[in-house]
């Protein structure tokens, strides 16, 4: 594909659940996160009924191939006092990268953003990873921010 490729990017329907599984399984793959296809299946029944305020978008080939997705939620940002659209996950095949579609999506998450009355979105990625990054940078402004996890206290591990 080229850089010039036309997406279609719309919200997720019932008929996705196969493409978007492939892709979440391979988000999954690439960060390193075990196959769970339960885990799969609940996030995809999250996404496809907007629970816990996800929300979620695909882009769609000229040839009606779903070739990337999307994972977005609002959250509430109370230093500011206003909404805020968080990009949980962004996929894109590998055979179509570099064609547009993640600038596409982040496009669309920005239109989402201001639907929802949001003033902003944000998401984080690895620091090696260079070539989503150079997409981010198109879109967006790198913050000074260090991502930090904590345990619950009676978990034994997380994930």
């Amino acid at each position: 594909m080229t850089s010039t490729t036309a997406y279609r990017i719309r919200d997720i329907q019932p008929g996705d659940a196969e493409s978007w599984a492939r892709l979440y399984s391979g988000y999954r793959s690439f960060y390193e996160v075990s196959a769970d296809d339960a885990a799969v299946a609940t996030t995809w029944a999250w996404m496809l009924g907007r629970l816990h305020g996800l929300r979620g978008i695909v882009a769609v080939a000229p040839g009606g191939e779903v070739v990337a997705l999307a994972n977005l939620r609002l959250f509430a940002r109370p230093s500011v006092g206003k909404m805020g659209l968080y990009l949980d996950d962004l996929f894109t095949l590998p055979s179509s990268r570099g064609s547009g579609a993640a600038g596409a999506l982040l496009a669309r998450a920005a239109e989402i953003a201001a639907e929802e009355g949001a003033n902003v979105v944000r998401w984080i990625t690895a620091s090696d990873n260079v070539k989503a990054r150079s997409v981010y940078d198109a879109h967006a402004t790198a913050t000074p921010w260090v991502t930090y996890d904590m345990k619950p206290s009676n978990a034994p591990s997380m994930v």
